[in-house]
């Protein structure tokens, strides 16, 4: 794989605004009703589930550049029937439903520039992935990108 500084960009924001999303900075704090908790602590694991499986179905065409690795395959199957990019559903799923369960400000608004960059970052790897595998634009019209039909 012939890294691009574009690739090695995108992965440094993407780790950087994970290290700081596990800082604990008290900013912009809420409570929401206790109620609302039982609601966002399945969503936590679903987001994590989510990322687990993607990861699983993956196998050896995981990377954590953009970039597609030479020599693998589209997958289209399991999660990626529905989704394009369900790792980066899955994180922004944990990431929002972990901000309000904590009532910080401070982790929304990382979620926030999660999604922004996950948006600029699939958005230049489909770009790759169309120069790659010509039958990826039928994909993009049977899947969404983060969400199913979205």
């Amino acid at each position: 794989m012939n890294l691009k500084a574009k690739d090695i960009a995108y992965v440094g924001l993407q780790l950087t605004l994970f290290l700081s999303f596990l800082l604990d900075i008290s900013l912009l704090n809420f409570r929401l009703p206790v109620w609302i908790d039982y609601l966002l602590l399945p969503l936590i694991f679903l987001g994590a589930g989510v990322v687990i499986i993607a990861l699983l179905q993956l196998k050896t065409n995981l990377s954590i550049f953009p970039s597609p690795l030479n020599g693998s395959q589209l997958i289209t199957h399991g999660l990626f029937k529905y989704i394009r990019h369900p790792i980066y559903s899955g994180i922004l799923l944990t990431a929002f439903s972990l901000a309000f369960y904590l009532g910080s400000g401070y982790k929304l608004l990382i979620a926030f520039l999660l999604l922004i960059l996950f948006y600029f970052k699939s958005s230049y790897e489909e770009k790759l992935l169309l120069q790659k595998f010509p039958e990826y634009r039928d994909y993009m019209k049977r899947s969404g990108r983060f969400w199913p039909g979205g």
